[in-house]
């Protein structure tokens, strides 16, 4: 499945990413003295052993008994026919092996025709030039240009997950060969391109995948420079672990993230048994929604199934608050495009929250809604609107001017959408055109609304195939290019533009 889908901005990831370097035996001895490659507590390891030891020696048996009912069967075909044993016959008689090392008559071992053959350069051996040109090819596919945008989505399969990083590319070139090579990853946070060319021909392959260690939630990208510079291209991870880990996009093969925000460490007892406890200021549950704040770029707020909403710092890696004003999971957050301490977060009491970080006295401001919260998303285009998608395919959209200071008072939604048969699970405001969402669901489908004059009507439906959709999102770059992931595992864009009602209602925003 696909769990998250985040796009990078055109020109942020390095043109040529490095290749990191292997851990040296101290750091390697570090690791291990932290606890940090321990999977698992001490308590309960001899019940683990023997359950996997019992495991084992059933496969075995499993396997003995496979080749023994293998064995009776080809005796039992060979009885009945000799035809398999008569075909193996002819082959070794076809390939003559008792006259294998005899020379053919006419070819000399050592000639002096072709075996004399030199070329006086390497760029006039056919073979070498080929060679060359693989891996030119080769450079060219690794090489991230300007123009290039990078898709990094979230992927779990087989219980391993990962990330997988992917661009959008002008060029055109052959590459399911590339393709076919990161198709054998398990799982992980991987890094797409999507091309696309004048000819409105489109592709996409894997460049990168960064292997986690946790289940992925939620992702959100940030350029905060961590490693120094003006600028960074990182990205966050929440998962089910309690703590977020922040990876550098620009090094490929990193086997640690670069910053973990809380989580666990590792000691050990007086005993000699190993013990876990949280760090200063950690959640205590799992991160099941982030946000970074692009006017304040050191921010990033988390949203946890501990209750609670969480700033850091991440670069000075720490928590600078903790907010508990939900009393159920919190599933997500969202900074303000406009006024950027202003922070929404939703939770799965059935409510949606406000704080405004310019008061940090107030206790903000309170909507109910019908169901639990699965995302929410501020309004690009205007400082006062968000809407929020639950649990029973339901959208509402809400105008903060509306909203009254006794939280004991209902404040009624600006609009009230039945968009889905089943849970709304996430949804994307266009940048460029005003009025255009994107939502998506468990019932498989993804659609396109205009809310304008808060009467939502519905353009455009796809089922892209995906299976249940977890995540989509709207290129910053391309406005039109819609990102979808779900449960299939298939990373997918949808061309928004290929629709006639979006093409003629928006394509002169398009072609501005």
């Amino acid at each position: 499945m696909i769990s998250a889908i985040s796009w990078i901005p055109k020109g942020a990831a390095k043109a040529e990413p490095a290749v990191a370097e292997l851990p040296s035996k101290e750091e390697i001895e570090e690791m291990i003295k932290s606890g940090a490659l321990d999977k698992s507590e001490d308590n309960g390891s001899e019940d683990e052993d023997e359950n996997m030891d019992a495991e084992a020696e059933k496969q075995t048996g499993d396997v003995a008994q496979a080749l023994a009912v293998a064995d009776a069967l080809g005796k039992t075909s060979k009885n009945k026919s000799g035809s398999q044993l008569e075909d193996l016959t002819d082959g070794l008689k076809e390939l003559d092996m008792d006259n294998y090392d005899d020379e053919d008559d006419g070819i000399e071992l050592f000639s002096k025709g072709l075996g004399d053959l030199y070329y006086p350069g390497n760029e006039m051996d056919p073979y070498l030039k080929d060679e060359d040109d693989d891996d030119s090819e080769e450079i060219e596919d690794m090489t991230i240009r300007p123009m290039d945008s990078v898709i990094v989505c979230a992927r779990t399969e087989d219980d391993v997950s990962h990330l997988e990083v992917c661009w959008d590319s002008i060029s055109k070139k052959n590459l399911d060969s590339k393709h076919a090579r990161h198709s054998l990853c398990s799982t992980s946070i991987q890094v797409w391109i999507y091309e696309d060319s004048d000819e409105g021909d489109s592709n996409m392959y894997v460049h990168h995948d960064v292997i986690i260690s946790a289940f992925p939630l939620c992702t959100a990208w940030l350029d905060c420079p961590l490693r120094g510079g003006e600028k960074g291209n990182f990205l966050a991870v929440g998962s089910m672990e309690p703590s977020i880990e922040i990876w550098d996009l620009d090094i490929i093969d990193e086997v640690q993230p670069c910053l973990v925000l809380g989580g666990t460490v590792v000691k050990k007892t007086k005993k000699g048994k190993k013990k876990s406890k949280y760090k200063d200021g950690s959640h205590t549950g799992a991160v099941l929604g982030l946000a970074w704040n692009k006017e304040y770029r050191n921010i990033l707020a988390s949203a946890s199934a501990d209750k609670q909403v969480k700033i850091w710092d991440v670069a000075a890696g720490k928590c600078n608050i903790t907010m508990e004003h939900h009393v159920g999971k919190v599933q997500a957050v969202a900074w303000n495009h406009h006024v950027p301490q202003v922070l929404l977060s939703g939770s799965f009491d059935r409510s949606v929250v406000m704080k405004d970080g310019r008061v940090p006295t107030h206790s903000g401001f309170k909507w109910s809604v019908s169901a639990e919260v699965e995302c929410l998303a501020w309004d690009p285009h205007t400082e006062y609107s968000f809407v929020v998608s639950l649990e029973d395919g339901t959208i509402r959209g809400y105008d903060i001017r509306a909203a009254k200071p006794d939280q004991s008072s209902e404040s009624k939604p600006s609009f009230t959408l039945h968009a889905h048969d089943k849970a709304a699970c996430t949804i994307s405001y266009n940048p460029a055109a005003p009025n255009l969402l994107a939502t998506g669901s468990m019932d498989k489908t993804v659609k396109l609304w205009d809310l304008s004059n808060n009467q939502p009507s519905c353009i455009a439906s796809k089922n892209p195939k995906a299976g249940a959709i977890f995540s989509i999102s709207f290129s910053q770059d391309n406005p039109f290019l819609l990102a979808i992931g779900g449960s299939k595992g298939k990373l997918g864009v949808w061309d928004t533009l290929s629709e006639t009602a979006i093409s003629g209602k928006f394509g002169n925003i398009a072609n501005s």
